[in-house]
């Protein structure tokens, strides 16, 4: 897919950049590992909690390969977005620092050596995940930059700057040695994913997600009040990545982590998700990310 994440303007302070700087979570020594129906999760019993700082790869001594549990619900570190548009960044850093190799300086480098700028395509997070020597697997639904893509709204103000670069970063993919198909993924693929202690950055329509998890006339969601949903709901496409940590199958909901937060994990149906991540416009764009990098 050619998609990019987050062109919203904060209301709170009418420009492109959100209040504050984020501000990491607390790291957690009480991460265990439990037995849920036949697989082995890591949690710490707190559905808004994330962990971050952690050995995990000393945690994940305890993980036991099994077939697809009941229930997953992986320590993936919650790390908030600096603007409107860097959502995905904030997806990759939580990732890499989930796997124990996110160094801000080599980050920065990492950015400038690519030369990501504030437009970021799925395809550039598979650059990234790449750079750092992470095993991935970029699955989606078009290989480039779909043209039905340029009158819509979303995509319309980068869409001629940006169509050549996406497109080549496509055509050298391969030789770069950036894992991407064209393939469609089941729930049952992502679940299965998730059962052994990987993690996904996943292109959602973000005007159609909303979370069970999030009550709030209290907090704000991705930089708006609104009730008990993640997002402002608009008639037209917003794209957004999110980080994929879990599911419950009994419950029929996912878990993931977005960086329109700071402080909480969040949770939606199976139903939703799946509208939300094969909305047009997505392309239905995930890349896995591998506990073995």
């Amino acid at each position: 897919m050619t998609g990019f994440g987050d062109r919203h303007t904060d209301p709170r302070t009418g420009g492109d950049r959100s209040v504050r700087t984020p501000k990491n979570l607390t790291p957690r020594a009480s991460w265990t590992a439990r037995r849920v129906s036949g697989t082995w999760t890591l949690g710490s019993g707190t559905a808004g909690s994330g962990a971050e700082g952690q050995d995990l790869r000393s945690q994940f001594n305890l993980w036991i390969t099994s077939p697809p549990g009941d229930f997953v619900q992986l320590p993936v570190p919650i790390i908030q977005q600096l603007y409107h548009w860097d959502c995905g960044l904030a997806c990759s850093r939580m990732v890499l620092r989930y796997l124990g190799q996110l160094d801000d300086g080599e980050f920065e480098s990492a950015l400038q050596e690519l030369r990501l700028t504030r437009s970021i395509w799925t395809i550039d997070l598979a650059y990234l995940m790449r750079h750092f020597g992470v095993r991935h697997r970029f699955c989606t639904q078009t290989l480039g930059v779909d043209k039905g893509y340029k009158n819509q709204s979303f995509y319309r103000k980068h869409f001629d700057t940006e169509e050549t670069r996406v497109n080549q970063l496509f055509a050298e993919a391969k030789a770069c040695k950036v894992l991407v198909e064209k393939c469609t993924v089941s729930v049952q693929d992502i679940q299965a994913h998730l059962a052994q202690g990987h993690v996904a950055i996943v292109l959602v329509n973000s005007g159609v997600l909303h979370c069970d998890l999030c009550s709030s006339p209290v907090k704000y969601c991705c930089f708006a009040p609104s009730g008990h949903r993640c997002f402002c709901r608009t008639p037209d496409y917003q794209g957004h990545f999110i980080v994929l940590r879990g599911y419950n199958r009994a419950t029929g909901c996912i878990f993931y982590n977005n960086p329109a937060y700071a402080d909480r994990m969040c949770s939606t149906s199976v139903s939703n998700f799946e509208e939300a991540r094969t909305s047009y416009g997505t392309d239905e764009d995930i890349l896995f990310v591998y506990l073995d990098s």
